[in-house]
């Protein structure tokens, strides 16, 4: 454990990431090039199994502090999705990401991780034992040695471009060019969701916080201005007015942003001991709001296995699963994305079948699988296949147990695995060699969780359901000991 685990990058994957190796006792350092978080930010909506994996390492309390609420609606392609019987997995909430930004800076450092603001990452050597970053900091340079690398700095990843790792567009043109603004309300009044598509694109209204809006405009078949041009509030005005066909009175803007491209994916996800995770590993088409919440899953699923791989206890394989995992989550994710693209765009041309799909929206099943194809991951490397929930979050799950009422979220707090015993103490003996490594509790049995017991990574994904098979789970995700 001499060499670090460095993340280059501290937007929300890198600093959740960060805390989750610190969780672990893993040694960890930051490089951020932006020297602090300014209040304001592209990504502003968490997905409810985001929010439950936050909650699992005990961050629900500050986020509800810092004021998050449900979206009243939720859309496909600007078809809206009937959320009546939705659970509140499947729903999104408003919640900016510079707050949770600030949440995870908090969590990490104050776990121990190093955070170097300022630092720019200029060069990279991908060793066979050790990776050799150069970074760029007060106008002079210097070298730092890691044992892994995680890129998370965004789509125009400098740790991919130095691994020569590709992204793939699938070879669909899915180009876009968004403008956005955030703007005064007097306070105390939360506007109206309003968000609509039109011939020419879409707008959006979209309530942020009590006395703040976000307006919110995308263009097809538009390429948006260099970086080097400054986004003004002519621009945004302009931009309504292109697609509304209305001239608005916006208000006070408080802040300004552009966005837009192509939606990709990167080849993979690793390239020996460098890691890619958050938009450094997919560039997604904004609509489900993907991005941020594939960021956060990312950063779940690869610091229990980083952790594992530089503590010695990591199957052999433990790290592939990463790539082999979240590589079909970003996957999921673009064609989610490209079949929102064929729904809206041409209007003219899209128009009958959007009207099919319209009445196809009436049935109660489609809408429970459009809302979980944004929200939710099955893996596919989890054993049991075919054998729900196994390869799926587990949710809350309240348990009994001779030491009093608790849930599966508050036992994966400290970032272990979780062995739920129903069967009074056998399944929790077969496992007792592995209890360095995952929690083992005995509980009364749940309904919906049949069978005598039930195995959860440190993520919150199931890896075992009853019956046949634990020690082989064990071995899968938790090592091979002896027995």
């Amino acid at each position: 454990m001499s060499d670090p685990v460095v993340i280059v990058g501290g937007g929300v994957t890198g600093l959740l990431l960060a805390g989750e190796l610190r969780l672990a006792g893993v040694p960890a350092v930051v490089l951020e090039t932006r020297t602090g978080i300014a209040e304001h930010s592209n990504g502003m909506a968490l997905h409810g199994r985001s929010l439950e994996f936050l909650r699992q390492r005990g961050l629900a309390d500050e986020i509800a502090a810092a004021g998050v609420f449900p979206w009243p609606r939720t859309p496909f392609a600007f078809l809206w999705l009937d959320l009546a019987g939705a659970d509140e997995r499947d729903h999104t909430y408003a919640f900016p990401q510079w707050r949770l930004e600030k949440i995870l800076e908090r969590r990490a450092v104050d776990l121990g991780a190093e955070l170097r603001r300022g630092h720019t990452v200029v060069a990279l050597d991908n060793g066979p034992d050790r990776v050799t970053l150069t970074v760029l900091a007060d106008g002079a340079e210097y070298r730092v040695e890691a044992g892994y690398v995680v890129g998370c700095d965004g789509e125009d990843s400098v740790v991919r471009r130095l691994s020569g790792i590709p992204f793939d567009d699938g070879g669909i043109d899915s180009g876009y060019y968004g403008v956005l603004g955030d703007v005064a309300f007097p306070d105390g009044v939360y506007p109206e969701f309003a968000a609509g598509l039109h011939p020419n694109g879409m707008f959006g209204a979209l309530p942020l916080q009590a006395g703040m809006l976000r307006l919110m405009t995308i263009q097809f078949d538009t390429k948006r201005p260099g970086d080097d041009v400054p986004v003004t509030a002519d621009e945004l005005r302009a931009a309504i007015r292109r697609v509304t066909g209305t001239d608005p009175d916006i208000g006070e803007v408080r802040w300004l942003s552009r966005f837009g491209g192509a939606t990709r994916v990167a080849e993979t996800y690793r390239r020996d001991r460098v890691f890619l995770a958050g938009d450094a590993a997919h560039v997604l088409y904004i609509s489900g709001t993907q991005s941020l919440n594939l960021g956060i899953q990312d950063a779940a699923n690869l610091g229990w296995k980083l952790a594992a791989a530089v503590k010695g206890w990591a199957p052999a394989d433990l790290l592939d699963t990463y790539h082999m995992e979240r590589h079909v989550a970003g996957e999921q994710a673009r064609t989610h994305a490209l079949a929102q693209f064929a729904l809206m765009h041409p209007l003219d041309r899209v128009g009958p079948l959007r009207d099919i799909m319209s009445d196809i929206l009436g049935f109660g099943d489609v809408n429970q699988h459009l809302l979980k194809l944004a929200t939710a991951a099955r893996y596919p490397t989890m054993g049991q296949e075919g054998h729900r929930p196994v390869g799926e979050q587990i949710g809350e799950l309240p348990l009994s147990t001779p030491g009093g009422e608790t849930s599966v979220a508050a036992l994966l707090a400290g970032g272990r695995g979780v062995l739920v015993d129903f069967s009074g103490g056998t399944v929790g003996d077969e496992a007792r060699a592995w209890s360095e490594w995952v929690e083992i509790v005995e509980a009364r049995p749940v309904a919906e969780f049949g069978g005598d017991g039930v195995l959860v990574r440190p993520d919150g994904y199931v890896a075992w359901l009853g019956g046949e098979g634990l020690l082989d789970a064990l071995r899968m995700w938790f090592g091979d000991v002896w027995v």
